[in-house]
């Protein structure tokens, strides 16, 4: 016996006992189950039917400043630096943000919304195709919006939406300065966030900025992304 087969084997035996529901639409039509336990061509097991999906969509209940609390909090113990403003407050911020870091080069995708970059005269890098790793590698900062946040794991995600650009834009810079609209853009869990993503679309998960450790468990950060990570929650 091949160890294919040992493997199919080993999977047929621990779902026999699993009941069966309509297979998909084949070639030639429909096809039916031929009962409990059967594993004909073409038969799969009615999973969403068979399988509990009883797990917690969210981890307590909280109010939405309380959801954008913990958001904080988990952003801050992933090493990222969180920073809280108004709408208004907002250009002055990412200018004191960028002045701060010492940029004299900021990446904007070209869906940001320039009132954003209003309060700083830093150069502009435009979001371009053919822009290569190593001329990303020359910019100093990138200043992007979000699809989502979850308060649970303290992540961000990208999904190349106008405001966010192309995924290497946020990969390859040092400096990275993310925007989340408070409570908007919020979400407590994973679950949640999953149904307000297009699954077909560059997603980046992002939890704080790029770190790895080796087996001695040095910590290194901007391995492969940015060293620093600042998110601006904007009430």
């Amino acid at each position: 016996m091949s160890s294919r087969e040992q493997i199919l084997g080993r999977v047929r035996r621990a779902l026999a006992d699993m009941p069966r529901d309509d297979a998909p639409d084949g070639p030639d039509g429909p096809k039916k189950s031929d009962g409990p336990g059967s594993h004909g061509p073409g038969q799969v097991a009615g999973y969403e039917e068979a399988v509990a999906r009883e797990y917690l969509r969210e981890h307590g209940e909280r109010s939405a400043a309380q959801t954008a609390e913990l958001l904080a909090e988990n952003l801050a113990d992933y090493r990222a630096l969180v920073h809280r403003c108004t709408e208004d407050e907002l250009p002055s911020l990412i200018g004191r943000l960028l002045a701060d870091h010492g940029t004299r080069t900021v990446l904007a995708p070209a869906g940001l919304d320039p009132a954003w970059l209003s309060a700083t005269d830093v150069e502009r890098v435009e979001d371009r195709a053919e822009s290569t790793a190593h001329e990303l590698d020359g910019v100093d900062s990138v200043v992007t919006a979000c699809a989502v946040a979850i308060a649970e794991t303290g992540t961000i995600v990208l999904d190349g939406g106008p405001d966010q650009g192309r995924r290497r834009i946020t990969l390859v810079p040092d400096h990275h300065v993310c925007v989340v609209r408070v409570p908007g853009q919020v979400v407590s869990s994973v679950p949640q966030a999953l149904e307000r993503l297009d699954p077909a679309r560059p997603l980046t998960w992002i939890s704080g900025p790029s770190a790895t450790s080796d087996i001695e468990l040095d910590r290194v950060e901007g391995v492969h992304g940015p060293r620093t990570l600042e998110v601006v929650l904007v009430d």
